[in-house]
């Protein structure tokens, strides 16, 4: 039965591979070999930053800040097979909400992945994971009857964690705590009671005083009270939506997501082919970012705990001391004028330290790819007080130090939308040059083993 359904689908999907077949010849090119050129004199490519299809609505089930584009994973399993690569399991050392692992899903590929966050791989094995649609329902209308009859003392909000009260008026609070307790009271642990916690994570925002559309943490005084039940329903309908919309695609792929910082794991897997888009050094911070998740699930009492061990947090300098002979050469010379420039002696030591563990992550890639395999690193460069932070660069030659070889390049812009390279100061994006610069290009960078 299994093998029958693989054909049906291989029938069904024929016409979505042949195009992708046809097209490769016109991408594949587009990966330019460094050995002539540098990374300044390679023009924006399309071909990057388009996808050929459209995106499987599972995706799109919980917003998440720089969402890693499915397209970029898709395209880079043909480019890497096309280069001859054999890839039966692929990798995401920073898989966030899981975009390549349902995308390694989608190809029929085995996975393993990793994030620190937690709400991010509570998303990631959420999207990953195969649903029988009966009993999805059969949970909803229990969680929906428990609902009903969930009760809440008359000090819940009084005594609620105060950085809760701060995001969450009374009654919003107390209508999502029913939520949650009723989710806990009628689904037993395991891969539905993470959906459903998921499906509750992903309504957080909408529900509290967060700025509609702002990336960065700050409240909105005169938004509006949400209709909490009715976004639950609607993030529930999305979610059946989504598994109905995957039914025929095989379960025949083995998803692992770890809840883990990279550097901490002792045994990694051999994997063919890792595609991954790392932290940046002078990003916004992800815990802070995921704040009302981490609190709502009780994964932290205190949001600020989970900034540290986070590469690229400034908060991840504890006793570390800037030896900038464990740097690369790019890496020196970027600390540097770091330190000839900025005041901010902790700015120094966290790009110090990114740039380390960045080594160290390139080190153990090499050491998970199987001979003959790939690496796809999705990078941007960045700028703090004048000074250009050339993560790409930096990149590039901890591949060459660590027995990369083949290495290409290829450019994109972050967005499919008009250009807008700036955000005002609530963190949305701007085209007013006037508002603080933010990096606007990336580049996929491959190398083989």
């Amino acid at each position: 039965m299994e093998r029958l359904i693989l054909v049906l689908w291989r029938l069904r999907h024929f016409e979505h591979f042949a195009k992708k077949e046809i097209l490769y010849w016109k991408e594949a090119w587009r990966m330019i070999s460094l050995d002539n050129v540098s990374t300044n004199s390679i023009a924006i490519d399309d071909e990057w930053n388009f996808g050929n299809d459209d995106e499987y609505l599972m995706h799109t089930l919980h917003a998440y800040p720089a969402k890693f584009p499915a397209f970029i994973a898709s395209k880079a399993f043909d480019y890497a097979e096309k280069e001859g690569v054999n890839v039966e399991c692929v990798s995401d050392i920073f898989c966030g909400c899981g975009t390549v692992a349902l995308e390694a899903k989608i190809h029929g590929k085995n996975f393993w992945g990793c994030d620190i966050n937690p709400v991010a791989t509570l998303i990631a094995k959420t999207k990953s994971a195969t649903y029988n649609v009966k009993t999805v329902e059969k949970h909803y209308e229990l969680i929906r009857k428990t609902l009903q009859k969930v009760d809440v003392p008359s000090n819940v909000y009084r005594d609620a964690n105060e950085r809760l009260k701060y995001w969450f008026k009374e009654n919003s609070y107390i209508e999502l705590l029913k939520i949650k307790m009723a989710i806990d009271m009628s689904v037993p642990n395991g891969k539905y009671k993470t959906a459903f916690l998921c499906l509750f994570s992903s309504i957080l925002k909408a529900s509290s005083k967060w700025l509609t559309k702002s990336i960065k943490p700050q409240v909105d005084p005169n938004k509006k009270d949400a209709n909490i039940i009715k976004l639950f329903d609607d993030q529930y309908n999305k979610f059946l939506r989504s598994i109905k919309e995957m039914e025929d695609i095989p379960n025949n792929s083995k998803i692992e997501i770890k809840n883990n910082n990279f550097l901490s794991i002792k045994k990694l897997p051999k994997v063919d082919l890792v595609i991954t888009s790392p932290p940046y050094v002078t990003s916004y911070e992800y815990a802070d970012l995921h704040q009302l998740s981490s609190l709502w699930l009780g994964f932290t009492d205190d949001y600020r705990e989970l900034r540290r061990g986070s590469i690229g947090s400034v908060y991840n300098v504890d006793d570390f001391q800037i030896n900038v002979d464990l740097l690369n050469k790019v890496g020196k010379k970027i600390v540097l004028k770091l330190t000839k420039n900025v005041d901010s002696y902790s700015k120094v030591r966290s790009v110090a330290r990114y740039y380390l563990d960045m080594q160290n992550v390139v080190k153990r890639c090499s050491e998970m790819l199987n001979v003959g395999g790939m690496a796809f690193f999705v990078v941007g460069d960045t700028e703090y007080k004048g000074v250009k932070i050339l993560n790409s660069e930096h990149l590039i030659e901890a591949l060459k130090e660590n027995g990369f070889s083949d290495i290409k390049v290829a450019k994109r812009k972050i967005s499919k939308k008009m250009l807008t390279p700036y955000r005002d100061n609530t963190g949305k994006f701007s085209s007013d040059k006037t508002q603080r610069a933010i990096y606007h290009e990336e580049l996929i960078i491959s190398g083989r083993m």
